[in-house]
Formats: structure tokens, C-alpha cells, sequence
């Protein structure tokens, strides 16, 4: 009989953990496994997975509605942390394993609940060995095993990218994608560099991919700029990464930054933090520059050192492309299928190895 694994994630909107998710989804889509996926209504995530043949059920995010629509499965995959807790009571009902997929570096709540939630897991993967040292740290009797994220493989349509890049005749092009949220993603440093370049270096454009919780504040902040410009939620950030000279993430706290790995597909030179697992995929001076957090003038000097030298960006950006052929969304998927037959047994053969 044919399993059933349920993928659990209720987070709003599309971030990192969501793009990860329908990686997922889509790369096990291709075993022999029935797919359920339990995700809150009318968000990003069930949208995009409508042509994929997963079973979605779609919840409010309450922990009863979670619980129930987990009726059937025979593992549970968490994919962020609000449904360790509803995962974690349906294996005390019925003894149902699960999986929690840990992708921030943020500390775990202190809490007995907590505790034996995470403990109980059949397994805790964390998406860089940084992740999963905070996990270690939090409770040794976890069962911890390390899977990067992967990769996009993001579509490019040539000629939306050619626009892109006229709307900014002459321009260099230095890009940020991601949730414009303050606390982890660090903008503000962003606007703080674009209006010291505003009349220093004006030949530099800074272009800021994403929507999120402090669009209204950074859009106040960057009053003024007319060498930075907001988009808005896009789907097609494929297409902004093939017209970006640069891309540059500035974080303060990362679990890995996946989004980095979509940028060195595209050859793209990289500047970004030295934060959680950041340092797996971006290596100082082989396929990036990293800084310090919180170093506005790191991030400056930086963007002027590659802007400064086509052959220090050629030779970043090439080795990027290499390193990011090891972090495949296949790849991933190949781990978390042995994880998962390391509990049910082999029961995840590939669909074209059945037939």
C-alpha cells in the first residue's frame, strides 16, 4: 500500500521555508508516495502547488484544525514551528512518526512542552550544521541530522529580465530579494548605503525584491533615494536575479539563506552577512565577500570592491554556479527520502524505477 507523508506548514505568505516546502513537494512527487499537504487558506504556498499531485488540505493554523486534517498520514513532516505541537499530539494518539525541519537559528522555546516535542521527533534536520549546533545546544537527546536547503532552478523570461534592466539605463545593478522584514533581513543597512552612494557613487542602483511586515517603515526610510526602489511581492524572481550585477543579503540572522544559492545559479557575485549557516554556501573571496552583521560600512566597501573589478565579480560569480550544483532541491529530497524510509522501511521508490 502506498504511504502517505503530510507536509505541515502553516506560516503566512512565501518565504524561504515555503519555497523550500514546494521543493520539496514537487521533487517527491516523482517517488511512489501519496503527498497531503496541510497549509492555511488562500496562501502563496497552496496557489503554486495547485498542479502538483499532492492531496492539500487547508487549515486556519489553529492546532485543532491542524491535528485533524492530519487524519490518514503515516509520517508527518513539519516545516516550521507553530506544528511540532499538533504533529507531536497526533504521534501520542495514534503513534504516528514526524519529522521537524529546523531552518532558523533562532533559539527554541524553553519549555517542557517544547522539550518533548523535539525529543519525541524522529528526526530534527536542521539546514546547516549552525542550525542544528543551536538545536544541540538547546537539547542533546534530540535525534539531529543536517539537510541543506536547495536550490530553485528559478525560470528566467529574457526579455521581462531586458526590461528590467533598461528601466535603469547604465545603471549597476545591486539586488536584495527577500521578506521585508527588519529584524532578520537588515534592510535598513541597505537604505543607509544607497543614500551615502546617492551622491558618491550615483551610477549604483539598488533594487529591493520583496513584500513583508515593514514595507511601510523601509519605504519611509528611503524617502528621498532616487537610486533605490522597492517591487513589491514578485513570483518571478528568476527574472530580477538575471538582471541584478550583484546581490547582497545583509542579514542579521539566517538559517542558510537559500535565496543565495538562486543567486549563484545566475552567476552572481555575492555580498552578505557572516550569519547562521551563510558561510556554507557563500565562502569569503572564493564565491562572495561576507561581513560582519550589523556593518553598514562592510557592506559599502564591499559593493565597491566587486563593482570595481569585472574580473573579481567574473571569477565570484563562476564559482557560485559551481558550488551551487551542490545543493540541488533533488538532492535534498534524496536525504529527507532516507530519513523518511529509515523509519516506515523502503517505501519510497522512484515512479520511473516501478514501472
Amino acid at each position: 500500500m502506498t504511504n502517505c507523508i503530510a507536509h505541515v506548514n502553516v506560516a503566512r505568505g512565501y518565504r524561504g521555508g515555503e519555497r523550500q516546502t514546494e521543493l520539496l513537494v514537487r521533487e517527491l512527487a516523482a517517488y511512489d508516495v501519496r503527498q497531503v499537504l496541510v497549509a492555511r487558506r488562500d496562501e502563496p504556498l497552496t496557489r503554486r502547488l495547485r498542479d502538483v499531485d499532492v492531496e492539500i488540505r487547508p487549515v486556519s493554523g489553529q492546532l485543532p484544525g491542524v491535528l485533524r486534517a492530519l487524519a490518514g498520514a503515516d509520517f508527518v513532516h513539519v516545516h516550521e514551528g507553530r506544528s511540532v505541537y499538533p504533529a507531536y499530539l497526533r504521534s501520542l494518539l495514534v503513534k504516528s512518526p514526524y519529522l521537524i525541519t529546523r531552518r532558523v537559528n533562532n533559539p527554541i522555546r524553553e519549555h517542557w512542552f517544547a522539550h518533548h516535542a523535539y525529543r519525541r521527533a524522529a528526526y530534527v534536520a536542521a539546514v546547516a550544521p549552525q542550525v542544528g549546533d543551536v538545536v544541540a545546544a538547546y537539547d542533546g537527546q534530540i535525534r539531529l541530522e543536517v539537510v541543506h536547503s536547495g536550490s530553485s532552478s528559478l525560470s528566467v523570461d529574457p526579455e521581462f529580465a531586458a526590461a528590467v534592466r533598461g528601466a535603469y539605463p547604465g545603471k549597476y545593478l545591486v539586488g536584495h530579494v527577500g521578506a521585508l522584514d527588519n529584524a532578520q533581513k537588515a534592510q535598513e543597512l541597505i537604505i543607509e548605503v544607497a543614500r551615502d552612494f546617492q551622491t558618491t557613487h550615483p551610477q549604483i542602483q539598488f533594487l529591493l525584491v520583496g513584500g513583508g511586515p515593514d514595507e511601510a517603515m523601509l519605504k519611509a526610510a528611503a524617502r528621498g533615494l532616487d537610486n533605490l526602489e522597492f517591487t513589491g511581492f514578485v513570483d518571478n524572481v528568476g527574472d530580477f536575479l538575471a538582471a541584478f550585477d550583484l546581490f547582497i543579503l545583509p542579514s542579521r540572522k539566517e538559517g542558510i539563506g537559500s535565496i543565495l544559492l538562486d543567486a549563484m545559479e545566475r552567476e552572481l557575485p555575492i555580498v552578505a552577512a557572516r550569519v547562521g549557516g551563510v558561510p556554507e554556501v557563500v565562502h569569503h573571496r572564493e564565491n562572495g565577500l561576507l561581513i560582519d552583521a550589523e556593518r553598514s560600512d562592510q557592506l559599502a566597501a564591499s559593493i565597491l570592491e566587486i563593482h570595481g573589478s569585472a574580473e573579481l565579480a567574473r571569477a565570484l560569480g563562476a564559482k557560485g554556479a559551481e558550488v551551487a550544483k551542490n545543493f540541488t532541491a533533488a538532492a535534498m529530497c534524496r536525504k529527507y527520502v532516507a530519513l523518511y524510509e529509515s523509519v516506515l522501511g523502503p517505501i519510497c521508490r522512484r515512479k520511473d524505477a516501478a514501472q
